[in-house]
């Protein structure tokens, strides 16, 4: 029986001709044949020229979504195989680890599928009627090419619902134990699979978490501490240990041990010129707000950060971000906070601000009569890695307002020439819109900004040029300064 055709309006956009994979209901004129839904259909155009083929639910408003540009014959198990082989090759290329996302929808030519791998467990979002009744096709074909222990799935998400399906978990293959180790750029943490967001971790962020590194040191010089050349005999008199001294050895002719003790090296002192022996002297004291299970603050640890405050508003996160850092060993390093990052942010801001007119004071007297507001905290650098605010248009405009806020209060916090990070994972938040709304935050704090580094997800979740849809994550790093 011949495949049934969905005939496109003859006037519309030629989005699906520039590489769009999704046909919505107000394209498509009729269709031509018996279908069911779930099936693949053919795309034509109103002339009948074949176009693409994808597969169809009339529940949804995205009622085609593209799986190849070439006439396809069934996506049985031979398809998903050779599609999650064509995933492997780009992660063994670009990612370092098996850790990381293995499968990503659109961008993998497989809509409505996404793969996460944790250790040897494989965590899968079925998302779309179209790959939900290919379930079996689909575990086989993932069994075949990454020979996981275990299968986890966690399509409990509510874009289910438009597609007409309920939402499901549970275990699909092996063994999957609720909490697994994974390893990312050195670090050793936890994940939740069965009760973490998403599939349990935002692999997205991966290549941006790295990219802090150069913002964690050289900070010593604020401290008054410096790098200083002094001979190991200074410092062994100056340890006060009574070892070997210059005079020992004189007496003793031993040549080779002497001038060992007369070499030198640079180690940090104080302004008193007192050797300083804290071994992160030249770290950056951050505030990770909105730190889910601590990602960032792991990274910055590990990169030499001096201290490092991890607040999150949900205490379960925190506790995970807890045992992050404990299996790490960085637990002297950081300070948990559990609290609301828009009230915490505005509170030490407006600490900040009444300090300040403290300080104006026209009698050259400081004003304690009334208490401040917050401690007024400052760090070197802040870090801002919210969820998401906009999760369709029409909540835009409120969501500008909220990454101003943020923004504007976290970049008051950063001292002279220190570093905002901060991050949107909203689509609907464009590019240029999110910069307009920093840029507007600025202006406001009377702060002048140095963008750094502008980036986006990471090279297991590339992107399709043509579909912003894809392009949600915007990741930018700002050095901050006072007008």
């Amino acid at each position: 029986m011949e495949r049934a055709k969905a005939v496109l309006q003859k006037e519309r956009k030629k989005r699906l001709e520039q590489g769009h994979p999704w046909v919505y209901a107000s394209e498509i004129a009729r269709m031509d044949g018996e279908s069911s839904p779930g099936d693949l259909v053919d795309v034509v155009n109103h002339q009948g020229r074949y176009l693409a083929t994808g597969y169809w639910n009339p529940k949804s408003q995205l009622t085609v979504r593209i799986v190849s540009y070439k006439p396809l014959q069934a996506m049985d198990e031979a398809y998903f195989r050779e599609r999650f082989q064509q995933c492997k090759l780009h992660r063994e290329r670009f990612v370092a680890g098996n850790d990381c996302r293995l499968v990503y929808g659109e961008a993998d030519f497989l809509p409505g599928l996404i793969v996460d791998r944790f250790g040897g467990v494989l965590v899968v979002q079925l998302l779309t009627l179209g790959m939900d009744i290919h379930r079996e096709s689909i575990v086989n074909a993932l069994i075949h090419v990454f020979a996981p222990t275990g299968i986890y799935e966690r399509s409990d998400v509510s874009v289910r619902e438009l597609e007409g399906l309920e939402e499901r978990t549970g275990v699909l293959f092996g063994e999957c134990p609720a909490i697994v180790d994974i390893r990312e750029n050195g670090l050793l943490m936890e994940v939740d699979i069965a009760e973490g967001q998403k599939t349990g971790y935002f692999y997205d962020q991966r290549e941006n978490r790295a990219s802090i590194a150069p913002l964690m040191t050289g900070w010593g010089f604020r401290s008054g501490i410096s790098l200083v050349e002094r001979s190991a005999a200074e410092m062994s008199e100056e340890a006060g240990k009574g070892g070997t001294t210059e005079s020992d050895l004189y007496a003793g002719d031993d040549t080779g041990a002497l001038e060992a003790l007369k070499s030198t090296v640079r180690v940090p002192v104080n302004a008193n010129g007192k050797i300083v022996t804290f071994p992160y002297w030249d770290g950056a004291n951050v505030l990770e707000c909105f730190a889910h299970t601590g990602s960032f603050t792991l990274h910055a640890c590990q990169y030499g950060a001096k201290k490092v405050t991890c607040l999150d508003v949900s205490e379960h996160a925190i506790e995970t971000a807890r045992r992050n850092v404990a299996r790490n060993g960085f637990e002297d390093r950081v300070e948990f906070v559990v609290a609301d990052a828009f009230d915490y942010l505005r509170t030490q801001a407006k600490g900040l601000d009444e300090r300040a007119e403290r300080g104006k004071s026209g009698s050259g007297k400081i004003d304690t009569s009334k208490p401040l507001s917050g401690t007024g905290r400052t760090w070197d650098v802040v870090i801002l890695d919210p969820p998401a605010f906009a999760k369709s248009k029409g909540a835009v405009p409120s969501a500008v307002r909220g990454y101003k806020d943020i923004n504007l209060h976290g970049m008051k916090l950063v001292n002279e020439g220190g570093y905002l990070v901060t991050a949107s994972c909203s689509y609907h938040m464009r590019p240029d819109l999110f910069l307009e709304t920093i840029q507007a935050a600025a202006v406001d704090a009377g702060k002048t900004l140095r963008l750094i580094e502008w980036r986006a997800a990471g090279k297991d979740h590339p992107q399709i040029l043509g579909v912003s849809e894809g392009h949600y994550l915007k990741f930018g790093i700002f050095e901050v300064r006072n007008r």
